[in-house]
């Protein structure tokens, strides 16, 4: 009943969201705990021919954004379905960027490195999306969370992050139209399959309990496969300690 009170007040929460809940059921919820979002500017050119056909990239003043997401993903499960310790609870680390086709706009996975082999196996099945195994660990260490990322799925571009990151100041909700905005409230995802069909999946979750960040990176590589370093600090940093999320199975996009 808690957990149901709980997703109940999430659903009834809408009025921040750029377009209304996608019709139909969610299948999936999870929450998503000790997030960082490291970002970084990079020219649209750099990045249009790592991007399908049918999908804009989305751009801030003129200029696109490469993020970096380190996290743990907690709770996640099947709709009706209970989570299971050591099943349901992994890190989860992705890079992304920005895209839109039409009036939605949403996130691009470059690739998503995890700490579960099922997860990995499960999401790039159903979802189409670029998962990797990865030996990773993310730990408290004093006021900060240590973050390592090392991915070991075969034939696969070598990627490693090495991190430690804490937030420096109060939660604060990103006012619309601001860069922090921008980033961060996004309820779409895009994917594609290997014919290059697109797809859609659309989440919902409550406005990010943001706060600012600090960070040091001692290792990242996660942007070599697409010919980028991304220099050290990032342009901007913002924390998340938690934020529960649902998930819509993927529709293709017309």
């Amino acid at each position: 009943m808690l957990l149901k009170n709980t997703f109940d007040r999430l659903l009834a929460r809408t009025e921040h969201r750029p377009w209304p809940l996608p019709e139909g059921p969610w299948v999936m919820s999870q929450r998503w705990l000790d997030l960082l979002f490291a970002h970084w500017p990079v020219p649209v050119s750099a990045l249009r021919d790592q991007i399908p056909v049918g999908l804009e990239i989305d751009t801030f003043d003129g200029q696109a954004w490469l993020g970096v997401v380190p996290f743990r993903m907690e709770a996640v499960r099947p709709r009706g379905v209970p989570s299971v310790p050591g099943i349901s609870d992994f890190p989860e680390l992705n890079l992304r960027t920005y895209v839109r086709t039409g009036d939605k706009p949403g996130v691009w996975f470059f690739s998503l490195d995890a700490g579960h082999p099922l997860a990995v196996r499960v999401a790039r099945a159903l979802f189409h999306l670029p998962y990797f195994d990865a030996r990773m660990r993310c730990a408290p260490a004093g006021r900060y969370i240590r973050y390592r990322s090392q991915r070991t799925h075969k034939n696969a571009h070598p990627a490693h992050l090495q991190a430690l990151y804490a937030p420096t100041g109060g939660r604060f909700s990103a006012a619309p139209g601001s860069l922090e905005h921008w980033l961060t409230e996004r309820y779409c995802l895009y994917a594609a399959n290997g014919r290059g069909q697109l797809y859609r999946g659309e989440i919902h979750h409550a406005p990010w309990p943001l706060q600012p960040a600090e960070a040091e990176f001692q290792l990242n590589t996660l942007a070599s496969p697409l010919g980028l370093r991304l220099s050290d600090p990032p342009a901007t940093l913002h924390f998340a300690r938690s934020l529960d999320v649902v998930v819509w199975p993927l529709r293709t996009c017309s």
